[in-house]
């Protein structure tokens, strides 16, 4: 049972999903607290008002049973704050993404002769053009 376990957890790459959430979770930590501790008091100098994350539109205000006003409201400026950490947590994986996955080289093109009756490019091997079915020498 614990050879078939084990078995499993290689087979299907288990383990590395484990250590990519882990890995993932860590770095999510550290863009958000970029996100908050440092570009977002920068990008509140620039949006004037201050605490924009906390505007709201009042549908309508009801007095409850015990006195006390409350307030029926769409808060729209966290909505506008989570699409803008949203979009600035993206840039920043993208960024960090770039940067330590390098893309492995395209191969090489397969080497191909011209069909002599439809002009396009066929293998070296063909026998038969894959296009027009003509014969190929």
């Amino acid at each position: 049972m614990v050879k078939g376990f084990k078995e499993f957890l290689l087979k299907n790459q288990v383990v590395g999903l484990a250590v990519a959430v882990i890995m993932g979770g860590a770095v999510g930590k550290v863009v958000s607290s970029l996100v908050a501790d440092i570009l977002m008091p920068i990008i509140s100098l620039v949006i004037p008002g201050g605490e924009w994350r906390s505007a709201i539109i009042v549908l309508g205000k009801m007095t409850a049973p015990d006195g006390k006003e409350v307030i029926n409201a769409m808060s729209y400026g966290n909505f506008f704050g989570s699409i803008v950490d949203f979009i600035i947590i993206g840039v920043c994986v993208y960024t960090i993404t770039k940067s330590l996955i390098k893309e492995a080289p395209a191969p090489p093109p397969a080497p191909t002769k011209e069909c002599p009756k439809c002009t396009e490019a066929i293998p070296l091997a063909a026998r038969k053009c894959k296009y027009c079915t003509a014969d190929v020498a």
